[in-house]
Order: structure tokens, then C-alpha cells, then sequence
């Protein structure tokens, strides 16, 4: 088959924070240098059908790598920065109640940052990117890092108009290879290409295995008063047991909006665990009840998290190509914040693409200074000091307070200089080792609570319905015969969309997928424990539209 081939200087490969924050600071070198590079061969490529579509956090943002970047962001983008943080409150839930800690933690302290729409973030950087003369490519999927031996040449993008059992419609249009002298990913947690790169040169060698949690999120429109703007409300408990890692979050905004959501580490032990589900259990608490009672459900999303954090992030350069954002790990998890790490690592790959575009010299004598000054920064010094956060809550909550304050007072180290760590999926165990433990659901009322596929709607997630799959099971056999009888299939509890059921067909019990369903958050591709499901991309444009998320 004959492919377009588009040949460019540089390839940021996602319009996020951090791709976003690379390309525009790379083109604030260039003016400031006499503009010696051409930024019409500059490209970002973005899956989503507008950039923004797929952005979904929180968030409240620390605005320190923004501040840089931007310094008067608050004047250029004041729909975006409205609601400076004007209250913070911490909580612990029982069942029934819950108790205020008389003190905020350090970790919370979040008076100078904004709460955000990280949708209305990145649509606004976008335009600032576009000002500059770079072109930002939406609905193009990456499905193939393109290698030429161990440099990274650039990337192949996604056919579009196949149907399902792979053969090319009326409207069929062939991908491109977009070759580039430099390649920068930027696609987010458990990027696929990324995903790729790391897998085929080895840049996670030496390193712990990255962690994730995973992230469910409503947008509520409230009475008035019910939840003040700027007000930051973190929670930890109920409905989580001792055992596992997570909290959840109600942040107040602008005109009536609460965003709301609970975020749960993905390295629990029961594989019928629901987290879509417990989050729907968690908005009955009466605390939460009494701010979302005769509200409206607006909006939902769902996202996983990179939480490893330093010692789980791969090797940043290689010869043709950086990894910036939280492909690379940039993620504070004891802060819960990531953006501004994404947008400073973005920053510093783009004063070093600058330096090796313009030398044309995109080979790792040039690419290892982006590492480099990572390792001199203040990013590198947050995320020194929480390098073994997430590792020791490994054991429970009560086992990695007790770690998190040792670590506090010793300036990030705990009991270990570098805490032991293992693959989330590695530590749910078959339904056989729980001794006929269960998991409580939760029936949707349909007012406080819905059910996953009401959620999904109000995600206005879309997907060419006769596609092939862009979740690929490498053996169903496995699932409809070992996986029933050892972990329950858990591909039906942690996707927070409904895109795995086991149907009876027969009398038998056998995997059926709604990939039309995925919110991209990849929990799937992470958690699945016999590592059978790969997450691809589907035909540009497809997936969920956070807007104002």
C-alpha cells in the first residue's frame, strides 16, 4: 500500500499541556532568535476531534511552570483563570460522618493555584500555538513509531474508513508516515506509542515499573451557596478500606459548577473491585449528598494516572525523539497535581529541540541535555522529594501514612533509598486466594447515582461504529475460559465504560466488546492481569469531548 509521506522538522505527538507548553516555547525561541528555524515544519498531532476533546483532570492547577511560559496568563486567559483557590479543607469519611483534620497538610496547601477546566486550558494554548505558525493536526491517531534501526524516524498515522473486519470502505483514506528529524511524545499516561518506545529500546531498564491510579470525575451544576467558588475540598475513607491507596476530590467553581470525583490506585487485590461504582457509592455519603442534592449531572469523564513517580520514569531521550508529560511520569502524586510538571518538561525538550534543530543534530549527544536539565530544575526537585510516595502505600493506608511522614522528614527517602515496587495488575489476586470475599454494588438511582453507560453519554464520547476494534484481546480464549474461573474477569469492573461484558452465548459465558463505548482512559491496557488487552487508537477524531471538564 502507498503512503503519503510528510516530511518535517519536529513532531510533537499530542496537544496536551506538555506538547502544547513544548510547541509554544519552542516557537518563543525562534522569534527571539531571529527566527532561524521554518515553523511550518513544525507539527503537533492531536487524536481528538479539536484539541482539548480528550483533556480531563481535577484540577486545580499550580501555575508555576505556567507563570514562565505565559507571565501574564492570568490577563490573557481570564475565562480560564477565574477561580483562584480561596479555601482548603481536608477530610476523613466513616460510613456515616466524617471529621475535618484541624491542620492541612503541606501536600494541600493550594492558595496561588487556579481551579481549571483543563479543557478550556489547552483550547487556549492551542490558539496561542496556532498564532505562532505551527500547525496542529486533529483527529491524526498514531499507531506506529517509525524506526530506522534504534532512531526514532517519526510516526505512522491511522488509516481511516475500514470496517470492522478490516477491509477499506468507500471513503478510505490510507495514513501517512510523518517523518520527522525529531519526534517529541507528549500523549499522556500509558501513551500506545509510547508505549512502543519504551518497549523496543529498552528505556525502562533499571527503572521501577510505572503505577497508575485511575481517576473518575462528574461535573455538577449546584444550587447557590452550596459549594462556593474557589473552594478545595480533599476527602480520604469511605468508601475505600484501609487496604487501598486513594481520595477523593470537590473543588467549587464559577457559576453554580462542582467538580467532583475519587481517584483510586490501580494495585488492588480484588479483581471484582468497580471503581466507576465506588465512586457512584462514594456521592451517598451525607456530606456529599448535602452539596449535590437537587443538582444536575453535566458532565463525566474518566483518566488514569501516572503515579510511580521518579524512579518509574524511563529514560527521557533517545536518538531521534524526547518523552515529555506524563508519559514520562511528570506527576506529583502526593500533591495530586501534574500539569505544571507536564508543561516544564514540555519547556525544557523544546530549548533542547531547539539547540539540536538548529545544529541538525537530533542524535543523543545532543537529545541528553533535556535530561540533564530536568536534573537541574525545580521539577526535579519536587519530584525528589516524593520519589517513594506512592510505593508505600503499597501495603495499605495506615502502612504508608506512616511511611509518607517518615518520608516528609527525611526529605523523600522513608525507609528505603529507593522503595521496591511492582506492576499494579501483579498484585490483584485470583478469585481463589480471597476465601469468597465479595464486592458490595451499589443500584444507580438515576438521580445521585447512574449507572456506567448513562456516564459514558454524558462523556459525548463518539466512535465510528464499524471500525475494527482499537482494543485488542490477543486470546479470547483466555478470557472466556481461564480468566472466568481464576479472576471473574475483571475487564467488566474496572473499565468505568462498559466496553467489556461477558455475554451468554450457548450457555457459555464469552467476551463481548463495545469499543464505541471507550473514554480512552486505558485502565484496560494497564490492570487486564494477563497482559492480553493492547489499547491502540481508533480512527482520528473517535473518543470522549471533556468539554469545560
Amino acid at each position: 500500500m502507498e503512503r503519503e509521506t510528510l516530511e518535517v522538522d519536529l513532531l510533537i505527538v499530542g496537544a496536551g499541556p506538555s506538547g502544547l507548553a513544548c510547541a509554544l516555547r519552542l516557537a518563543q525561541l525562534n522569534s527571539a532568535a531571529g527566527n532561524p528555524l521554518n515553523l511550518e515544519n513544525v507539527v503537533v498531532m492531536e487524536k481528538g476531534r479539536e484539541t482539548g476533546a480528550h483533556m480531563l483532570s481535577g484540577a486545580v492547577c499550580d501555575p508555576r511552570a505556567l507563570r514562565e511560559l505565559v507571565p501574564d496568563f492570568v490577563t490573557q486567559a481570564p475565562a480560564v483563570f477565574d477561580t483562584p483557590v480561596t479555601h482548603d479543607a481536608v477530610y476523613f469519611f466513616t460510613e456515616g460522618g466524617q471529621f475535618k483534620t484541624p491542620i492541612v497538610p503541606p501536600p494541600f496547601h493550594n492558595h496561588g493555584n487556579y481551579i481549571v477546566s483543563l479543557n478550556k486550558l489547552v483550547k487556549w494554548l492551542a490558539g496561542k500555538v496556532e498564532e505562532s505558525g505551527i500547525t496542529i493536526f486533529t483527529e491524526t491517531s498514531g499507531m506506529e513509531v517509525l524506526l530506522d534501526g534504534a532512531r526514532v524516524a517519526g510516526v505512522r498515522t491511522g488509516d481511516k474508513g475500514v470496517n470492522k473486519e478490516g477491509h477499506p470502505e468507500e471513503n478510505y483514506q490510507p495514513g501517512a508516515d510523518i517523518r520527522a528529524k525529531l519526534t517529541i511524545f507528549a500523549e499522556g499516561p500509558r501513551g500506545s506509542l509510547t508505549k512502543q518506545l519504551v518497549s523496543k529500546l529498552h528505556l525502562d531498564a533499571g527503572r521501577n515499573p510505572q503505577t497508575y491510579a485511575i481517576g473518575v470525575k462528574e461535573l455538577w451544576e449546584v444550587p447557590e451557596g452550596r459549594m462556593p467558588a474557589g473552594h478545595v475540598t480533599h476527602a480520604a475513607g469511605w468508601p475505600l478500606d484501609m487496604s487501598m491507596y486513594g481520595g477523593a476530590w470537590i473543588y467549587g467553581m464559577k457559576n453554580n459548577l462542582v467538580s467532583i470525583g475519587l481517584v483510586m490506585g490501580l494495585d488492588y487485590a480484588n479483581p471484582l473491585f468497580d471503581p466507576h461504582n465506588v465512586f457512584q457509592r462514594w456521592k451517598t455519603h451525607p456530606f456529599v449528598r448535602r452539596i449535590l442534592d437537587s443538582g444536575k449531572m453535566v458532565k463525566y469523564g474518566a483518566k488514569t494516572i501516572a503515579e510511580g513517580g521518579y524512579f518509574s520514569m524511563p529514560k527521557l531521550s533517545t536518538d531521534g525523539a524526547m518523552i515529555v508529560g506524563e508519559s514520562g511520569g511528570f506527576l506529583n502524586s502526593q500533591r495530586l497535581k501534574g500539569i505544571h510538571l507536564s508543561m516544564k518538561s514540555g519547556m525544557m525538550a523544546a530549548e533542547t529541540a531547539f539547540d539540536a534543530l538548529r545544529k541538525d543534530d537530533c542524535t543523543p549527544a545532543v537529545l541528553d541535555a533535556y535530561p540533564r536539565a530536568f536534573e537541574a530544575s525545580w521539577a526535579k526537585d519536587e519530584l525528589w522529594k516524593v520519589r517513594n510516595f506512592h510505593q508505600g502505600f503499597e501495603h495499605g493506608m495506615l502502612a504508608g501514612m506512616v511511611h509518607a511522614g517518615l518520608q516528609e522528614f527525611s526529605g523523600g527517602r522513608g525507609l528505603h533509598a529507593k522503595y521496591p515496587a511492582e506492576a499494579g495488575h501483579r498484585r490483584m489476586k485470583k478469585l481463589s486466594q480471597l476465601n469468597g470475599a465479595h464486592f458490595e454494588r451499589l443500584t444507580p438511582d438515576g438521580k445521585l447515582t447512574f449507572d456506567k453507560v448513562t456516564d459514558v453519554y454524558h462523556s459525548a464520547t463518539k466512535h465510528t461504529e464499524d471500525q475494527p476494534p482499537h482494543l485488542r484481546i490477543a486470546d479470547t480464549d483466555i478470557c472466556n475460559n481461564r480468566c472466568t474461573t481464576e479472576f471473574g474477569n475483571p475487564c467488566q469492573y474496572f473499565c468505568p465504560a462498559a466496553v467489556y461484558e461477558m455475554e451468554e452465548r450457548a450457555g457459555k459465558l464469552e467476551i463481548k466488546l463495545n469499543p464505541s463505548n471507550c473514554v480512552h482512559c486505558k485502565t484496560c491496557d494497564i490492570m487486564d492481569p494477563y497482559e492480553i488487552i493492547t489499547w491502540v487508537c481508533p480512527e482520528g477524531g473517535g473518543g470522549p469531548n471533556y468539554e469545560g471538564m
